[in-house]
């Protein structure tokens, strides 16, 4: 990870699944509001994509805004694009959401240094009973509510390991 408290540019990070409409869009918007929470949304900038160009354009599943609503996050600004080549160069950390997207993006990543830059969501939560972030996408109201759970946790530790190296240092007098 390449940010330091020094650098004027923002963290970047990528959050990736399948379709780019359920999971990675919940992490996106979660992510930010750890941001915005922590005053630091000018030094991260995060957004999600899909290994999949199926709903290239669309808005996240009403399933997943639902959820993110009932949470408190606004996921209507969302629309699905497909993780390229060029991601690896913009973006500072990719984060799968599970182990099929972390082999994909592996096999797509140009060098070793942007293999490196691969994490699985879950690998940051010491809690999790897993390191998949299951799809919701066939399922009911309720897994939507269970992933966002999974997502927060996830998210939530993510932020407290990067936290650290985002914020600006403090100047003693």
């Amino acid at each position: 990870m390449t940010a330091s408290a020094s650098s004027a540019a923002p963290f970047r990070v990528v959050f990736v699944c399948t379709g780019n409409i359920c999971r990675s869009p919940m992490a996106d918007v979660v992510f930010r509001a750890l941001a915005d929470r922590a005053g630091l949304a000018p030094r991260v900038v995060s957004s999600s994509a899909g290994t999949g160009d199926w709903h290239v354009g669309e808005r996240a599943d009403e399933r997943t805004l639902a959820a993110l609503e009932r949470r408190g996050y606004d996921g209507s600004r969302h629309r699905a694009r497909q993780f390229t080549h060029a991601d690896f160069d913009r973006t500072d950390l990719v984060v799968a959401l599970d182990r099929s997207h972390e082999r994909i993006l592996r096999g797509w990543a140009p060098t070793d240094t942007d293999a490196d830059k691969i994490a699985l969501l879950r690998s940051f939560d010491a809690h999790a009973d897993g390191l998949d972030v299951p799809d919701p996408y066939y399922a009911g109201p309720a897994m939507f509510d269970q992933v966002l759970a999974m997502i927060e946790n996830a998210s939530r530790a993510l932020f407290r390991q990067l936290e650290p190296a985002i914020r600006p240092a403090t100047t003693s007098p």
